[in-house]
């Protein structure tokens, strides 16, 4: 039984992963550390800000402080904001695909991304109140593949509705292997959205859409109900 939907969001709703990466490689080039998108696209887009920060200095030999990577991550972030002004930032069809979703089940976010951006490009298009629960990087002792991002979003709905809810009457909608993996770990049903990765290497999912333009409640509910 398909109850409610935990969607990601960079990467699903938002079209920002390549103003992540952007956002990463110039703060990382006042370090003097080089990141190309390949890079990036293999090794770090699962991690939060403050992960993918710790993974990429290890990598590269760098021993940065705790306050040193909360300034990384602030400069990060001020960077992504700025460049977030010169393009559209939502998908084709998020929109409207939320607003078909949100009228046939609760829907809440589980994303690695910090509250702030998550609700600035929300607020922009008025999809915030579609929401009943988002769950930011802030939020969740362990990010991405570990399971407590989802899992918050469940228990946080739960309170929503003011009732139980099951994680395997959750549907995950995530685009990277991490997030995959973090949602089943969880316990929910799982969709990837092929914007980020080709098909192949989301093999994990349960089910593989091309786009969120493409989500269909009704189908879902026959898929996974089968």
């Amino acid at each position: 039984m398909l109850r409610a939907i935990v969607f990601d969001f960079d990467g699903v709703i938002a079209d920002t992963e390549p103003l992540h990466f952007r956002g990463f490689r110039d703060v990382l080039a006042e370090e003097n550390v080089t990141l190309s998108d390949t890079e990036y696209y293999a090794r770090y887009l699962g991690y939060d800000d403050v992960g993918a920060f710790r993974a990429i200095g290890t990598d590269h030999g760098r021993t940065w402080a705790i306050d040193h990577v909360a300034d990384l991550v602030m400069r990060k972030a001020a960077r992504v904001e700025a460049l977030e002004r010169d393009v559209p930032v939502l998908f084709p069809g998020a929109e409207a695909a939320i607003r078909r979703a949100a009228e046939a089940v609760p829907l809440a976010i589980a994303s690695g991304a910090l509250g702030a951006e998550i609700r600035r490009v929300l607020d922009r298009a008025d999809l915030t109140r579609y929401f009943a629960a988002i769950v930011a990087a802030e939020d969740a002792p362990a990010s991405k593949p570990a399971p407590d991002p989802y899992r918050r979003a469940v228990a946080r709905l739960a309170d929503a509705i003011g009732g139980a809810l099951r994680a395997v009457d959750c549907v995950a909608i995530d685009d990277s292997r991490w997030g995959i993996e973090s949602a089943r770990a969880a316990g929910l049903r799982t969709v990837a959205i092929a914007t980020s990765y080709d098909p192949s290497e989301l093999d994990g999912a349960d089910l593989v859409l091309p786009s969120i333009d493409a989500l269909d409640v009704d189908a879902l509910r026959a898929f996974f109900g089968r």
